[in-house]
């Protein structure tokens, strides 16, 4: 039996079980008798005692965890560093890592991995905004609780992102998951722990990792010089979307990658609510897959292998200055690949920004985010989305923009800031543990949710009728059109079911899905730019809740595409005869005299056709996707009256 399991640390905390075993310490399941609750404790292992460099790692989890507080990393509750032993309690989770889980999957769906992997970056966001970096992000480092919350865990090797760099802190985290500047003991910082998030990803998605090898030298060469495979190679079923999400966070250069965890979230719930979309975020191309850069990063690789090989015929101390070598002869490569390429590139692109020319503040307002993604007029412009609700818009449409339009001049590399009306509306779910029911009620209206059911548990912390916990738990941001469930202290308990995802199905089909498992349905038809009847959102989302609750879908209604063209301005040409055709159905009217612009709204599923005809001759014929609001033109003709008519000078369709 484990020496530590059945004793009392400190007169307080009883160990009962060892539930974790790490490389520097071991992790128990305890009882605190003070506070009547459990807890997890992190005791150092007894032959690190005297190592300054694990003691200062284990110090510095408790001090980086103390200044963070989310809903989705663990809480610190006390810590303890005394000469024979040093400890760190924390908050008990009663679940499973991520890795475990990934690999009872194997592969886990697109929305399973988006509904996990925002909860990370939720988490790293607050993280960052208090200055810690991780370091080690892992799935070996989540744990995923059962109402499917995740909860980040072990900040043993985070620094704080304006501590100096020193030589002990080079290139230290996870292998498999370590970003390229880890690996050769450049500063790191939040874009750090985004690439790690993308390797996270990219296991979840395709079941496998990016990079693996014989050991931990070729490994981390792998993450420096090779790009890989592209995760549709691997499982075809993968939204292009959530690809190009993917490798962006896993670019070599943090330059490249998303720049904050909540730019990355913010393409994730674009992506959300309209899993057809793409970001045209193009890296990748088949030669290059699984390739070398050059014939010296080949050299770099064939190296580390011979240590490999050679590395099983020596004794330990042998193992370590051979991989340490060979980490040492890749950074000094790698670093000197790194000048002879960034140092130009560095004054080409100073001598661009130079030229950036001051511009216009477009006027965003009234245009879709689809519309302003898609138009490369607005690409170099660094664009930032805020998603708010609105009932005089639109979903979808910008109804404001910082700064204003036309307000003022700036670079046309600078940054606007676009709101977007969206169903998705957030708030923060207020502090109500421990408050009546009815009070929590009250809260949670004032800070917008309307939704709220109450579910009976039995407690013995708790008096009857006060709120025991909140589902979502309170701190976590989400749509205020969510159901809220107050767990209620009293004697009935109800049994919580898995809410299935249903979001990128037909609205029949999630109809029946939710209905088979015991669930309620709403269903509300929205304008969306989603293929028609597909559900783009639930809320809730995920999680467990209780049989017979009612879950909210909405779902595309398929938007109506206007297609508008200009009239020639010359009185001769009138009266004229327009005549369309839709999907094979034909309209004709009676032009009397100019007017600016013709409209026609094009209905239906999927690709429409569209032809129009003036005074029965073919002036446009064209594909119309209703889905999407694209318009491909097959025939454009200018409009010719005949010699009978008149000869002048004709105008051409817009």
């Amino acid at each position: 039996m484990d020496k530590y399991v059945g004793k009392k640390l400190d007169g307080r905390y009883e160990i009962r079980e060892l539930i974790g075993i790490g490389g520097m310490a071991n992790v128990y399941r305890c009882y605190d008798t003070v506070d009547d609750r459990e807890v997890a404790i992190k005791i150092l292992k007894d032959e690190y005692l005297n190592n300054e460099e694990f003691i200062r790692r284990f110090k510095n989890e408790s001090k980086a965890i103390a200044v963070l507080s989310h809903p989705n990393i663990v809480k610190v509750y006390d810590v303890s560093f005394g000469d024979m032993i040093q400890y760190i309690v924390m908050e008990y989770i009663d679940g499973i890592t991520l890795k475990e889980y990934i690999n009872q999957q194997r592969t886990l769906t697109w929305k399973e991995t988006v509904h996990l992997i925002t909860q990370i970056l939720k988490a790293l966001s607050h993280a960052h905004s208090k200055g810690v970096v991780h370091r080690d992000i892992k799935p070996q480092n989540m744990m995923l609780l059962s109402d499917g919350t995740i909860k980040v865990t072990d900040f043993g090797i985070a620094r704080f992102s304006n501590s100096t760099r020193t030589m002990t802190e080079q290139a230290i985290g996870s292998v498999h998951y370590i970003a390229p500047e880890q690996a050769k003991g450049d500063i790191t910082d939040g874009k750090t722990d985004i690439y790690s998030v993308g390797v996270m990803m990219y296991e979840m998605l395709t079941g496998r990792l990016p990079f693996d090898g014989d050991n931990a030298v070729s490994v981390a060469l792998m993450h420096l010089q090779i790009v890989p495979d592209a995760p549709r190679s691997i499982n075809p079923d993968i939204p292009e979307g959530i690809e190009e999400i993917t490798l962006k966070a896993m670019q070599k250069q943090p330059m490249d990658r998303y720049q904050s965890a909540n730019d990355m979230i913010a393409d994730i719930e674009r992506f959300r609510m309209n899993p057809s979309v793409r970001f045209e975020y193009k890296y990748l191309s088949e030669n290059q897959q699984t390739r070398y850069m050059d014939a010296v990063n080949k050299g770099k690789i064939s190296r580390a292998e011979e240590f490999s090989q050679g590395s099983k015929n020596n004794d330990d101390d042998n193992v370590r200055h051979s991989l340490a070598f060979s980490i040492i002869i890749g950074i000094l490569i790698a670093a000197f690949i790194s000048v002879a390429v960034c140092v130009p590139y560095g004054i080409f692109k100073a001598s661009q920004q130079n030229e950036v020319q001051d511009v216009d503040v477009p006027n965003f307002i009234g245009m879709t985010e689809e519309q302003i993604r898609s138009n490369k007029e607005y690409s170099s412009f660094d664009l930032r989305y805020d998603y708010v609700n609105s009932d005089s818009y639109d979903i979808g449409e910008v109804i404001d923009q910082q700064p204003k339009p036309n307000s003022k001049k700036i670079k046309a590399t600078g940054t606007i800031t676009l709101k977007v009306n969206s169903v998705m509306s957030e708030e923060e779910i207020p502090v109500i543990a421990g408050v009546s029911e009815a009070d929590a009620r009250r809260i949670l209206a004032q800070a917008g949710f309307t939704k709220v059911e109450s579910i009976y548990v039995s407690s013995s912390s708790y008096e009857d009728n006060t709120v025991v916990q909140s589902y979502p738990e309170q701190g976590i941001t989400v749509s205020i059109s969510n159901t809220v469930y107050l767990y209620i202290a009293g004697e009935e308990k109800t049994e919580l079911s898995k809410l299935p995802c249903v979001v990128g199905e037909d609205i029949e089909t999630a109809k029946v899905i939710l209905k088979d498992a015991g669930f309620e349905v709403e269903a509300e038809a929205k304008d969306s730019t989603a293929p028609k009847d597909q559900v783009y959102y639930q809320s809730p989302l995920g999680g467990k809740l209780r049989k017979g609750s009612t879950v909210t879908l909405y779902y595309s209604k398929g938007a109506d595409v206007e297609l508008s063209f200009t009239l020639p301005t010359d009185t001769s040409y009138y009266p004229l005869t327009v005549t369309y055709i839709i999907n094979g159905e034909s309209k004709t009217e009676t032009v009397e005299s100019y007017t600016k612009n013709i409209k026609i709204l094009v209905s239906g599923e999927g690709e429409v056709p569209v032809e129009v005809y003036i005074n029965d001759m073919l002036c446009l014929k064209c594909t119309v996707d209703t889905g999407t609001g694209g318009v491909e033109i097959i025939e454009k003709y200018t409009y010719k009256p005949s010699q009978q008519e008149t000869t002048a000078p004709t105008e051409t369709l817009s």
